[in-house]
C-alpha cells in the first residue's frame, strides 16, 4: 500500500488498521480523545489511532488525516 497522503480512501477499518500500522501511528495519541459508541453497543474513549473496545475487543481505527472527524473512525474487526 502506497502512501497516498490525506488523498488515500479506505473501504474498511482493516485497510486502515494496515495503514496506520505501517506508517508506524496505531499507538501514537490522537489529537483529541473521542468517545467512540461500539458496535456491541458500549461507549469507550478512543485515544489512539487503533483502539479496541474494552468490553468487547472490538478494534476501531482512523488515519492521522481525518483524526479530526469522527464519523471517519471504521471497525475492523476483532483483531491481534
Amino acid at each position: 500500500m502506497s502512501h497516498e497522503g490525506c488523498t488515500g480512501s479506505f473501504e474498511n477499518g482493516q485497510q486502515i488498521v494496515n495503514k496506520v500500522r505501517m506508517m508506524g501511528f496505531a499507538m501514537q495519541f490522537l489529537p483529541v480523545p473521542v468517545e467512540k459508541e461500539c458496535e456491541c453497543g458500549e461507549t469507550f474513549e478512543m485515544v489512539t489511532f487503533e483502539s479496541k473496545c474494552p468490553h468487547c475487543g472490538m478494534t476501531y481505527a482512523v488515519t492521522p488525516c481525518h483524526a479530526h472527524d469522527p464519523e471517519s473512525i471504521m471497525p475492523a474487526g476483532k483483531i491481534d
